[in-house]
């Protein structure tokens, strides 16, 4: 609501900065509710359904909100939220409190710091150049603050996030797929709507509508993961995925200013969202089924953190390196962006061979605490 009725930039961030901390406490909550809920073979499949729901919310947004910036108006984008969250409460209140915990306040606002630092470098570097000091000194400043997080970690008697769990295989594979996959496709929808919109002339409500196949890929994508994982292993579904999704921005990197939309960036759109919706579901059934059953909540925790930042980065890398098209409608910045993700989703499958361990997910057992 506060950002819908912003006046101001100020007024616009912070209620930006409570959405967002408000979708981070919520995304870890809902894969919390999914892994307590079901067990063995139906787990896979709830998962298939939570990461079929998150994939096509991102491609269904961006309809939803081209719906209403042509019609009410962009501030309508904000207030929509409103009676939504608002009939969801009564299902959001839990029946029985569980016990408070403690309160990692340093280790919050380090990792909070270390990455709005991080982006901030990131997205500079599209104006200032990575050799500029306006870009390194934001990094540098995130590689001290992320080390001051680890050791704050390291000292807690309550950590925000346990580290010790990057040791186990699994977990670091399911955060690694995780982030690389959220970073794609939000890359993906970021790149396409404003290429769309500033170089085709597309309506905000045409340029949603066309997103809609790659919201129905990204669901299809996730539900044939969650019965394929169980079957042939997280391993080759994870490479698979990312090929597919490879293979799908090959189109997207010889766009033109005049080319077929509907026969060059929309099948493209809708291959790499197929992949990524498969690669979703592998990133937690890989770190929550191949992990010891008490440890499972701890690692539904750090694959959603990685969901969440692997939006951020992905957006901030593309647009750094698509800067010039999106301040002067060239194309040339556009192209060379989702080369990028190309080099991303190939690189991403030869270190998912090596880094997802083979089997299958057992998701066996019964309810963890969270």
């Amino acid at each position: 609501m506060v950002t819908g009725l912003a006046e101001n930039a100020p007024m616009l961030l912070g209620g930006r900065v409570a959405q967002g901390v408000g979708a981070a406490l919520l995304s870890p909550a809902a894969l919390s509710i999914v892994t307590t809920t079901f067990q063995g073979a139906e787990r896979n499949k709830a998962l298939g359904v939570w990461a079929a729901i998150g994939g096509t919310g991102a491609a269904a947004g961006v309809l939803i909100g081209g719906a209403l910036t042509d019609g009410p108006g962009w501030q309508w984008i904000f207030y929509v939220n409103v009676p939504v969250v608002l009939a969801a409460l009564p299902a959001l209140v839990p029946a029985r409190a569980p016990q408070p915990a403690r309160l990692d306040l340093p280790g919050a606002l380090l990792v909070t710091a270390g990455t709005g630092s991080l982006i901030y470098g990131l997205v500079e570097a599209g104006d200032a150049g990575w050799g500029d000091a306006a870009t390194l000194l934001p990094l540098f400043a995130a590689v001290v603050l992320y080390a001051g997080f680890a050791a704050a970690e390291h000292a807690s008697r309550t950590p925000l996030m346990d580290l010790r769990m990057f040791t186990r295989r699994p977990v670091l594979a399911g955060a690694f797929l995780m982030l690389m996959a959220t970073a794609l496709l939000i890359a993906y929808f970021f790149l396409g709507s404003v290429y769309l919109q500033h170089i085709r002339d597309f309506s905000p409500m045409k340029t949603g509508l066309l997103f809609l196949p790659a919201a129905v890929a990204t669901g299809l994508g996730a539900h044939l993961a969650s019965r394929l994982v169980g079957r042939i292993g997280s391993r080759a579904v994870a490479v698979a995925g990312m090929a597919i999704a490879a293979a799908g921005s090959v189109p997207l990197t010889r766009l033109s200013a005049d080319g077929g939309v509907y026969a060059g960036l929309l099948p493209g759109f809708v291959v790499a969202s197929l992949g990524l919706g498969a690669v979703f579901v592998t990133a937690t059934t890989t770190a929550l089924g191949m992990v010891d059953h008490h440890e499972a909540g701890l690692a539904s925790g750090v694959v959603n953190t990685f969901h969440e930042v692997g939006g951020s980065i992905g957006v901030a890398v593309v647009s750094t390196v698509a800067a010039s098209g999106i301040e002067s409608g060239a194309l040339g910045g556009f192209t060379d962006a989702f080369t990028l993700c190309t080099v991303a989703a190939v690189t991403s499958a030869a270190v998912a061979l090596g880094l997802v361990p083979r089997g299958k997910p057992q998701m066996s057992g019964g309810p963890h605490v969270h």
